[in-house]
């Protein structure tokens, strides 16, 4: 019995350990999409679920690991800053500027960005100083609308769903005249581009028309284990599918982010945060 207790113990304290590790590191994550439409190479860096969290002083570890990686742009796939009463932005906000300094910067809201634009009873003016702290430093923030780059032949639409598909414990049914009706139909002559926070619609997203969609969103379901992957996802559901990595349907490829943060729960265990780096090429 007292080494079945001690055997318990030492457990527990490893598996403290690699949760703070995890908590407090990154890793970087590499995916390539190629597409014929493309007009040229180049190099996209995915960020997602940052939740406020500081890799080292004003997130310095993170902003010089992306220095290194030499990106042509960032996509921002929500869920920045958590949606706390009283809570802060200063960190999701002062690491976003920092990178529209030396990148084009797309972004697109998640679930907590969303929540605090539809309660200001709640949350103030949180979302609407966030949002434009960001434009003034030159950060393209697509709600629910496109931009086209021409160097690529690229539209990047930033998508918004309804609060109703975030629910707990059930799927929502999405369809795809709910996708035209707010982002219209995707242009057939570009490399479309959908920063989608939620994953889980990621067949939609395909018969929308998508070629390439980046998500966040499922934190890599917070522990992952050998052969079964993520634990839980924000939707409380047990090992999602989607829980991170590459995905395909049809001509459309998903790069899920586990994200950078947490919140809620502090918890990541063989889980560390992502860094995640898309080359997308021509065929």
């Amino acid at each position: 019995m007292v080494v079945f207790i001690y055997a318990l113990a030492v457990l527990a304290i490893f598996f403290v350990i690699v949760m703070i590790a995890d908590c407090n590191r990154f890793v970087i994550r590499r995916y390539e999409c190629k597409s014929q439409v493309l007009r040229k190479d180049g190099r996209i860096i995915l960020l997602s679920d940052l939740h406020n969290k500081s890799f080292g002083a004003g997130n310095r570890r993170l902003l010089t690991a992306i220095e290194k990686l030499h990106p042509d742009l960032i996509l921002i796939a929500g869920d920045m800053y958590t949606s706390n009463k009283d809570g802060k932005t200063d960190t999701a906000g002062d690491l976003v500027c920092a990178l529209a300094e030396s990148y084009p910067v797309y972004y697109g809201n998640g679930n907590h960005e969303h929540k605090t634009r539809l309660f200001p009873e709640q949350f103030g003016t949180m979302y609407e100083d966030f949002v434009k702290k960001i434009k003034k430093a030159g950060v393209r923030h697509l709600v629910n609308e496109k931009v086209y780059l021409p160097d690529f032949n690229m539209n990047i639409y930033g998508l918004e769903i309804g609060r109703e598909y975030y629910g707990k414990f059930k799927n929502t049914r999405m369809n795809t005249a709910y996708l035209e009706g707010i982002l219209g139909k995707p242009e057939k002559s570009g490399f479309s581009v959908l920063i989608a926070h939620n994953p889980d619609y990621f067949k939609n997203y395909a018969r929308w028309g998508a070629d390439l969609v980046v998500s966040g969103h499922v934190h890599g379901g917070l522990m992952r284990l050998p052969f079964l992957g993520g634990v839980i996802s924000p939707a409380i559901k047990l090992f999602p599918r989607f829980d991170g990595g590459k995905f395909r349907e049809g001509k459309s490829v998903m790069i899920l982010g586990r994200g950078l943060g947490t919140h809620t729960l502090p918890v990541r265990i063989f889980n560390p945060g992502e860094l995640v780096v898309i080359e997308i090429s021509q065929s």
